[in-house]
């Protein structure tokens, strides 16, 4: 390969590496939407017909106006985060060293961020478990 050509991929393969990241994330997005969509659908439609039949409702199931959401992995998620973070910036902070460029600094953002997280994580771990299990599900360390 020629120069050129070299220079051609080096400036695509990020920007379709971009590209292909957010839309994943707004596929993503969008495919939660719609099935959350398309169950409120069906139970309305239920509901309606049970009351056009003078048939009594019936009851919403509980977790149908919960929180789809796991609270009880924020820490994980966070000390995941956390690391990822932590060891970017100080990747960052290492390779910027090594040029004796004064902008070595700014890789200890993330890394601040990342500790952060991981104290986050800590203390939401501490205070989980001080708290009683949810019914219907095991604690999350068993």
């Amino acid at each position: 390969m020629d120069h050129n050509a070299v220079a051609v991929l080096s400036m695509v393969i990020p920007m379709v590496a971009i590209v292909m990241g957010i839309s994943m994330g707004m596929l993503s997005l969008y495919l939660r939407f719609r099935r959350k969509r398309d169950m409120y659908q069906l139970y309305h439609t239920e509901r309606m017909s049970a009351i056009e039949k003078g048939i009594e409702l019936p009851p919403l199931p509980p977790e149908f106006l919960q929180d789809t959401r796991l609270p009880d992995l924020a820490p994980i998620h966070n000390r995941r985060i956390g690391l990822v973070l932590l060891f970017l910036g100080i990747a960052v902070t290492v390779a910027l060293w090594g040029t004796h460029v004064p902008a070595y600094w700014w890789g200890l953002v993330p890394c601040a961020i990342g500790l952060a997280l991981l104290l986050a994580s800590v203390l939401e771990a501490r205070e989980l478990e001080k708290q009683p299990p949810p019914q219907g599900r095991p604690p999350l360390g068993n």
